[in-house]
């Protein structure tokens, strides 16, 4: 069933108010509600009753429950009123208590309806027990204002033990959430100390980074600087002592005893062994420097197999060992460092050479992509799997039984792998003793040219932890770094010498006084400048090359500058 009355009554009077609010309390404990509900729906019918019961004109009222749109008691009201008084303060407290407050016209009077919505554990009753409630409700006799009186006040009291008892239950949440939030601030202030050591620490292990890196920076400067005399103190006088063998052992020259043209054989062959050793070594120190720069042009890959295969026609004589260069696939050629590409193809080729007693070396060619791919392979002796990563460790080499008659450097595969890296390719290699050796080396098509390098970097932050991690990575990438903390400070530095690069952080102090100062000095104002800003300081500055301070990285560093190198030049509005 959708719907049951419980109960219909006129009223009429001050009389009137209170049995409305009587029967609405009666009405509410019969169908089962809470004592917090009997109380709201006598005190909204009691407000809405001293509105709606005004002179002599009748209130019709109909209690019931409904099932649509929820189980819920509606209250209708019929009043003789043709307006609802509904700006008065009793209409706003009913809306309050009940779910529901509709008016409506029904022949030029007002009709109000209220509804409140049973709790989900009520049973909705069925014609049986909505008769039983139809019974009881219709015994009920009047009651006295005394009587009603004393019922309000009962509601009274009882409303403020609920009340106490909330009082208190939020008195105990009080205190629980205190300690809750002094317990939150304990461990705040311990893990803000733990923070706080913990970036300590990283300071300082950034700044013993620093300093390592400073250490390595300047072993590796006095290295190349000792390589750099090594060319002009050990180059020219052993090319004399090789030219003057040469003369000596050459047409035209006084006639020698086999005794003699064998020792002046010997002083030719180690002096062009020494020669190839200083040769080797300064390659490979260039490469490792960074100052190793690939000339990049278009490769006539027929000319260059060419080379390689005169180069190495005396050592193939005895047809022991042969020396097989493929045919060259129909691609597009690379646009790649001639020269260096030959010196990988020799220094690969002479390996397998050098420990191949019988069989073949294979030099193949191929097109993959947008990559050319070198395969050079041997039928030789291998390499043990204990030494395929020590390999391309300078001077290393392999114990074999060839190593008497195949005298080298221990320079040749590490150059080799140098050498790819530059030209922005890798090489890869794989051994198996007793079968041979195949060294793979993947070259792009189009090589990037050679990386600009600032002659000289201004730093500017006041982060001790941002300036270490960026002078670390920029060490190995840029020329001289120098630092300040301030921007103000930072345009007299540029003043006084300007720098090839400023890397800027946007949280520094004055860092917009700094970009201001570049723009305004004329010969500072084409200054690259690559920005580093936190997510908070994000959009900042607008117009610049920016890396997050999140994301920093070497590579990251390194492409940041190329980035803002490039955005220099390009021209201005």
């Amino acid at each position: 069933m959708s719907a049951v009355e419980l109960l219909a009554l006129t009223l009429a009077g001050e009389q009137g108010v209170f049995l409305l609010r009587q029967r609405g309390r009666e009405v509410a404990r019969a169908i089962g509600l809470d004592t917090q509900d009997q109380i709201r729906i006598a005190t909204a019918l009691s407000d809405l009753g001293r509105l709606l019961l005004v002179g002599q004109a009748p209130l019709t009222v109909a209690f019931e429950l409904r099932q649509d749109p929820v189980a819920s008691l509606v209250v209708q009201l019929g009043t003789g009123l043709s307006s609802a008084p509904a700006s008065e303060p009793g209409w706003s407290t009913a809306e309050r208590l009940l779910d529901e407050v509709t008016v409506e016209q029904r022949w030029g009077k007002v009709h109000v309806t209220v509804r409140k919505a049973l709790p989900t554990t009520t049973a909705f009753p069925d014609a049986v027990a909505g008769e039983r409630l139809r019974g009881e409700l219709a015994g009920l006799q009047p009651g006295n204002a005394s009587d009603e009186l004393r019922a309000q006040n009962e509601d009274l009291l009882q409303t403020l033990d609920s009340l106490e008892r909330k009082q208190e239950e939020l008195l105990q949440l009080n205190a629980e959430l205190e300690e809750t939030n002094r317990g939150v601030v304990a461990l705040y202030a311990e893990l803000t100390e733990e923070l706080d050591d913990t970036n300590r620490g990283v300071v300082a292990l950034y700044a013993e980074l620093d300093e390592k890196t400073n250490e390595l920076k300047r072993s590796s400067e006095a290295k190349n600087r000792f390589w750099s005399n090594v060319s002009h103190e050990v180059r020219t006088p052993v090319n004399s002592i090789v030219g003057l063998a040469r003369l000596l052992l050459g047409p035209g020259a006084d006639p020698l005893t086999d005794d003699q043209r064998r020792q002046l054989e010997l002083i030719g062959t180690s002096g062009s062994g020494l020669l190839a050793l200083v040769n080797d070594l300064l390659d490979v120190a260039k490469a490792e420097s960074g100052r190793l720069a690939p000339r990049v042009s278009e490769v006539d890959m027929r000319l260059l197999f060419a080379h390689l295969r005169d180069s190495f026609a005396p050592d193939t004589r005895d047809g022991a060992v042969r020396l097989v260069l493929d045919d060259l696939p129909d691609a597009t050629a690379p646009r790649t460092d001639d020269t260096l590409l030959l010196h990988i193809l020799r220094n690969l080729v002479s390996n397998g050479l050098k420990f191949t007693e019988r069989g073949e070396v294979r030099v193949t060619a191929a097109a993959d992509g947008d990559h050319w791919v070198f395969t050079v392979a041997d039928t030789g002796i291998g390499i043990p799997a204990d030494h395929l990563d020590k390999v391309f460790e300078e001077f290393h080499q392999v114990p074999n039984p060839l190593q008497a008659r195949a005298a080298g450097t221990g320079l040749g595969l590490p150059y080799a792998r140098s050498v790819a890296e530059v030209l922005g390719g890798s090489l890869d290699l794989r051994s198996t003793p007793g079968q041979g050796t195949i060294v793979t080396v993947r070259l792009p098509v189009l090589a990037a040219e050679a990386p600009a390098r600032p002659r000289s970097v201004l730093l500017v932050t006041a982060d001790d932890t941002l300036r270490a991690r960026l002078s670390t990575a920029m060490d190995p990438l840029v020329d001289a770094v120098r630092q300040t903390a301030d921007g103000a400070g930072a345009v007299l530095m540029a003043a006084a010498e300007p720098p090839g690069l400023l890397v800027l952080d946007l949280a520094a102090p004055h860092a917009e006084d700094c970009l201001d100062g570049l723009r305004r000095d004329p010969r500072l104002a084409g200054t690259p400048v690559l920005a580093v800003q936190s997510a908070e300081h994000r959009d900042r500055e607008s117009g610049l090359v920016v890396l997050r301070t999140s994301q920093l990285t070497t590579e990251s560093i390194r492409d940041g500058i190329r980035r803002a190198l490039a955005a220099a030049e390009e021209p201005g509005p």
